[in-house]
């Protein structure tokens, strides 16, 4: 059995899924199970998700068919 490389949720990221889905920072936070500061402070680099909430983001993501592909010369996402 092949273990999934684990995604890395930065602040940049999870705006980007966010956004994607349509979704404020409310809204995100119901779907997540957690506290819409959470979601801020995700967003704005105080915290990253880690352990349960990154699986749950990446399931999320995967489910909601988001790509985040990132520049690695400008380090600059596309929108």
């Amino acid at each position: 059995m092949t273990e999934k490389k684990r995604q890395q949720w930065d602040s940049v990221r999870v705006r980007a899924l966010r956004e994607h889905m349509g979704l404020t920072q409310q809204e995100m936070a119901d779907q997540l199970g957690t506290r819409q500061q959470t979601i801020s402070e995700w967003e704005t680099g105080m915290y990253q998700p880690r352990g349960a909430s990154s699986t749950l983001l990446t399931m999320v993501a995967e489910r909601a068919g988001f790509e985040y592909t990132v520049d690695k010369s400008s380090r600059k996402s596309h929108k």
